[in-house]
């Protein structure tokens, strides 16, 4: 139970976004379903029964992982419950997080059920109510119940917010399943300006909740940039400008069928597996975002702009010396417990990991601090360049460029956390107890998944076509739980100033994945064009390591 509690905030986000993705894939369909598949299912002829089959297969699997995803937040919200108050299971049941849940598991249930059967015009209304149903006891655990006073336009907001989002991203895998049957140019036009009629009426939906939202949970201008629910909400809002620009080239393409139905669609496949990407990307943004308080609560530690100005400012030259393991604060304190301690009473912690507490701090922390994403910065810089050089003729020799990543795993699996295993006397599986020791091991995972996975497709020992995607999902993977891996729950001003460094290294690796992905899923100049913009996003994510400062 004490292992739960400690990671209880982390699995909270991780587990929120979850349920926003299944229940944005579960809507999607069902939006989908009840205002494209069904009513074109006559004029698309024998591939539109296919859809609609299709469409029912995924949707069963994603209402089907959305029951699992809220069966494990009601499981760990209730043990958390019972853990902390003592209570029985049946009042920790009682609660109105164990009742909202339930009854969206109940809907879910029963838009499962329906799904099994072949669908007509009358079971796709029925669905569609099911889905509104469940959206209004969705937005029951969302921060518009929590306010004080009249709360009617912020609920609304939320339910507008929500539904636009799961048109628009959520039907996106269903939109997939479209094209990909359709053979004919003229189908292709029909399908396509209908969704793309459906996501623009979203992006309307998304934008007004979002806006009520922005002025009621924000509130002025310095809360959005001073408080950590601000910089996450401006993030979501860059992410949704990405988004709406392949959205529009998309659209782009649905015009030219218009003029040529032979036109080829390629593109529009591509950035509408990229807008699934980063579509997820932004749903586990708002995930995070749920677990801060709104900045219009936070009157007190908001960073100023000259903070930020002199935060942001380059520190030159880089650190590339630490200072010794003794002079960081937890060894220091150890010491000192040590000296005191006398034969019969035991000598107490310096830090227990995941106490809900931040770990003493001093300058030689800040200074190893640095040291380590300096140090990254130059792996990733050369990275970058080394996969620039590789597009030159006598370039060859740098596709073993992910070597380097296997180097910089092996750095920060030693030098990221000093007060714990290898090199800090908290055991390796007492560190997991905190869960920004946990991210940091799985940040070290992915790395060197990115460096022996893609050496082996660089190379040639692993031969097959797909296995080339593996690296930019893990880039965007990578990026997308940087967002999730906050510093600023609490909002103090320094670990804020530190998360707003972390965005927009995150922001630029899902940009260089997905870049990646598209430079393989393309061909000609736009394929050769992505192949430019990821080494480039490699490299600005090694010049914003290699300039930062936490002092």
């Amino acid at each position: 139970m004490s292992l739960l509690l400690d990671i209880f905030g982390f699995l909270s986000v991780v587990l929120r976004g979850l349920i926003l993705t299944t229940q944005s894939f579960t809507l999607g369909g069902i939006g989908f379903l009840a205002l494209l598949a069904v009513p074109f299912s006559s004029q698309l002829g024998a591939d539109g029964q296919h859809i609609i089959r299709q469409s029912l297969v995924f949707l069963r699997y994603a209402t089907f992982a959305l029951i699992l995803a809220t069966l494990s937040a009601l499981a760990i919200n209730t043990a958390v419950l019972i853990g902390t108050l003592e209570l029985s299971f049946v009042d920790a049941m009682s609660a109105g997080f164990a009742r909202t849940n339930i009854i969206i598991i109940l809907l879910s249930c029963l838009i499962l059920l329906l799904s099994r059967y072949p669908l007509s015009k009358g079971r796709s209304v029925v669905l569609a109510a099911l889905g509104i149903s469940f959206l209004l006891a969705q937005i029951s655990a969302t921060h518009a119940v929590g306010r004080l006073g009249t709360r009617w336009h912020l609920l609304t907001a939320d339910f507008l917010h929500m539904l636009g989002a799961a048109i628009w991203i959520g039907g996106l895998p269903y939109f997939l399943i479209a094209l990909n049957r359709i053979k004919d140019g003229v189908l292709w036009r029909l399908v396509g300006k209908r969704y793309s009629l459906m996501s623009m009426t979203s992006v309307g939906l998304i934008v007004t909740g979002g806006t009520v939202m922005a002025f009621s949970y924000i509130g002025s201008v310095d809360a959005a940039y001073g408080t950590a629910y601000g910089i996450m909400t401006m993030t979501k809002v860059l992410l949704l400008f990405i988004l709406l620009f392949l959205g529009g080239m998309n659209f782009l393409t649905v015009e030219g069928l218009r003029k040529d139905p032979s036109t080829s669609i390629l593109r529009m496949r591509r950035f509408a597996e990229v807008e699934i990407g980063i579509g997820l990307t932004v749903l586990f943004a708002a995930a995070s975002l749920t677990s801060l308080p709104p900045g219009e609560d936070l009157t007190q530690d908001r960073v100023s702009l000259y903070e930020i100005a002199d935060r942001m400012t380059p520190q030159w030259p880089p650190r590339l010396v630490s200072p010794g393991h003794d002079a960081l604060a937890i060894p220091m304190l150890e010491a000192r417990i040590a000296e005191a301690k006398t034969e019969n009473i035991a000598a107490p912690l310096a830090f227990v990991p995941g106490e809900g507490l931040a770990p003493p701090r001093n300058a030689s922390d800040i200074a190893w601090s640095e040291y380590n994403h300096h140090w990254a910065g130059i792996f990733v810089l050369l990275i970058g360049f080394l996969a620039l050089i590789e597009h030159a003729r006598w370039g060859r020799w740098a596709r073993h460029w992910p070597v380097v990543f296997l180097g910089m795993a092996g750095f920060l699996f030693f030098r990221s956390d000093p007060e714990v295993w290898p090199l800090g006397d908290i055991g390796f599986f007492e560190s997991l107890r905190d869960p920004e020791v946990v991210q940091h091991r799985f940040f070290v995972i992915l790395i060197t998944l990115f460096g022996v996975f893609e050496w082996r497709v660089r190379t040639g020992k692993i031969a097959q076509p797909k296995a080339a995607l593996v690296f930019p999902l893990i880039t965007a993977l990578g990026g997308m739980f940087m967002l999730t891996h906050s510093h600023a729950i609490a909002n103090l001003k320094d670990q804020l100033l530190i998360e707003m460094s972390h965005v927009p290294l995150a922001l630029s690796g899902i940009i260089a994945g997905w870049a990646r992905w598209l430079e393989i899923r393309l061909d000609g100049r736009a394929s050769r064009i992505a192949s430019w913009v990821w080494p480039i996003g490699f490299i600005l994510v090694g010049l914003i390591l290699l300039i930062y400062r936490e002092a």
